[in-house]
């Protein structure tokens, strides 16, 4: 991998994409941000609503959170990106700011996905996971990125995954 990374932390709510996310680009020196932060208040009040976004909601969102990377990229700055990324379509237009871009798809039992959401406070509730999780599209074998079980204590998650970030075997 290029010495400039380009990490999006994607999957479900709940899976831990800002809780690996922000320790882990902060050990491999990339500027994070948190994809939550770029949506509208549309957008977050339609989901504290307990109604699921559209894709005409998310492509704002998205070309926001493309921009940002893109401008980083460009000053050759490595970028760690939180952002469910739930489908291939989501991916494409993420990955078109930094060709370069690994997916790390968090993933995990619905039993742990439900405690961790429940356990939080944040504007999307327990009630759009099955939305989320009907959503969601895997990654494609030509997808570059790794798949991270959630089960994992968090310090060894990010432990294991900037290691192998640092190894080069992602």
């Amino acid at each position: 991998m290029p010495t400039r990374h380009h990490l999006v932390f994607m999957g479900v709510s709940g899976t831990g994409k800002s809780a690996v996310g922000r320790p882990a680009s902060e050990a491999l020196g990339l500027t994070f941000a948190e994809g939550d932060d770029f949506h509208p208040q549309a957008n977050i009040d339609k989901m504290s609503r307990g109604v699921p976004l559209t894709d005409e909601d998310r492509w704002p969102w998205l070309r926001l959170l493309a921009a940002w990377t893109r401008e980083r990229a460009a000053r050759g700055e490595g970028t760690g990106l939180a952002c469910s990324a739930l489908r291939r379509v989501y991916r494409d237009v993420l990955r078109e700011a930094a060709p370069d871009t690994v997916f790390v798809h968090f993933t995990g039992s619905r039993e742990t996905l439900e405690k961790r959401m429940g356990a939080r406070e944040h504007f999307m509730p327990t009630d759009l996971l099955d939305s989320q999780l009907a959503t969601l599209e895997h990654l494609g074998p030509d997808e570059r990125g790794i798949v991270v079980d959630i089960e994992d204590p968090i310090d060894q998650i990010v432990d294991d995954l900037v290691s192998r970030v640092r190894a080069g075997s992602i």
